[in-house]
């Protein structure tokens, strides 16, 4: 069901500084920031040859990120996406498993302008979840 890793998602306190250092130290191809409203998120993608790395920083004192970095102040993996071809099916079959679909239940629209849901980390080993539809 689950298709490529397309993004290892971390949380950072200072959204310039881990860019920069992605960009100067690691050599990286660093996007630019991009504000996510319906997700409380400000985000830079970094661009790898086999997969990216989201850097993700609070947008707003709302924001998931916000309550993830006050009990990380380092930041932190905060998740993985894995892409799926069909996010309802996907969604179905996983509900059918026992795994626990996070918010109402629905796609919303993520970074990359397509549909995503997050899998409660409990489901999985500790680990949350995001799954995209490509």
């Amino acid at each position: 069901m689950i298709g490529r890793l397309n993004h290892v998602a971390i949380a950072v306190p200072d959204l310039e500084a881990a860019a920069d250092q992605y960009r100067n130290a690691l050599g990286a191809n660093v996007g630019a920031p991009q504000d996510e409203p319906d997700h409380g998120v400000t985000v830079v993608f970094i661009e790898l040859p086999n997969t990216k790395i989201e850097l993700l920083y609070p947008l707003g004192d709302n924001s998931p990120i916000a309550a993830f970095l006050e009990k990380n102040p380092s930041g932190g993996m905060h998740h993985v996406c894995y892409e799926v071809d069909d996010i309802i099916a996907a969604r179905d079959h996983l509900k059918s498993t026992g795994a626990r679909v996070l918010g109402n239940g629905e796609p919303k629209i993520g970074a990359h302008g397509k549909p995503v849901l997050f899998l409660h980390p409990k489901d999985f080993n500790g680990c949350l979840v995001e799954l995209e539809q490509v």
